[in-house]
């Protein structure tokens, strides 16, 4: 499944970047908060009416990237965190946490943002559902329990803390440097990690329940 989703994110890359249309396939099938949050002031400022339906958007704009440093650095993750989490999760739960990471992000970043009528695109936010799952599988730093606080919480709050932390530095770094289509959507990272962290332990019990007893 990891290879499907990594083999059609490069074949739509490759359709838009090579014919040219990446600007306007960005605004059709980019995730853009104004449309969630108030859709006539998006009409009035010339939101394209054949664009793809809002409610699609999260998952559509995770087949537009803004070029190939943008498309290669998710395809990296994706190849490397993907496969482990899928030899974990399987095929299903891969797909299942890789589509509520990508819904995550887009809310996180509408939370922060929802008046923004810049789009938002790239597989970075699914993918960083992995990355949670994928440093929850196989982090083998040793935490102890603080007070009430579980050490399973514990080590979910420091996996969240180096990642965003991680995620605030790459921003401020790309202040400046990149357009539109180019900056670092910050608050989407976090918010598909943090959705992979805590979608872990449930896809766990999932995958390995036990089967009802035969009579």
């Amino acid at each position: 499944m990891t290879d499907w989703v990594a083999g059609i994110t490069v074949l739509a890359f490759l359709i838009v970047f090579l014919t040219g249309h990446t600007d306007e396939v960005a605004v059709l099938a980019g995730f853009i908060p104004l449309r969630m949050s108030d859709t006539l002031a998006y009409v009035q400022l010339g939101g394209p009416a054949n664009a793809v339906p809002a409610w699609l958007t999260p998952l559509s704009a995770t087949l537009v990237h803004a070029g190939w440093m943008h498309m290669g650095f998710n395809l990296l993750m994706l190849m490397f965190c993907g496969r482990h989490v899928e030899h974990v999760l399987g095929p299903k739960l891969l797909l299942l946490l890789y589509g509520v990471g990508a819904y995550a992000a887009a809310a996180t970043q509408w939370l922060v943002d929802p008046q923004s009528g810049s789009p938002m695109i790239g597989a970075s936010g699914a993918i960083s559902a992995l990355v949670g799952t994928y440093a929850l599988l196989y982090s083998q730093q040793k935490v102890r329990a603080f007070g009430p606080i579980s050490a399973n919480v514990i080590r979910i709050l420091w996996l969240a803390a180096g990642w965003i932390t991680i995620q605030l530095m790459i921003g401020l770094g790309m202040q400046g440097v990149e357009g539109d289509l180019g900056h670092v959507a910050i608050w989407a990272h976090i918010g598909g990690f943090i959705a992979g962290l805590i979608l872990t332990r449930p896809a766990l019990m999932m995958r390995f329940r036990k089967p009802p007893a035969s009579v």
